[in-house]
């Protein structure tokens, strides 16, 4: 069963390049399978690529801000979930 964890929250949403800020709060990683939900967002995908101050990471952790490509609109405040396989 999968489970999820809050791991951020939007901070910022750029809709002409579809990027997401989000504020982190535990650690994220490049292949992560990730969720956005808020009031009128839900949606799932992996994390292909991310970057901090324009410079390509592979893992963020807690307290950083990341921009994420994402594939539908985010609004402000919405809950970035990680989704884990459950034991």
């Amino acid at each position: 069963m999968a489970e999820k964890k809050l791991i951020g929250r939007i901070t910022h949403y750029f809709s002409k390049i579809s990027v997401a800020v989000v504020e982190l709060s535990d650690d994220i990683a490049v292949g992560d399978k990730i969720r956005m939900e808020g009031a009128t967002t839900s949606f799932e995908q992996v994390i292909d690529s991310m970057e901090i101050d324009n410079k390509k990471v592979e893992t963020a952790t807690a307290g950083q801000s990341i921009g994420l490509k994402v594939k539908e609109r985010v609004r402000l405040h919405d809950g970035v979930y990680k989704i884990t396989n459950g034991s």
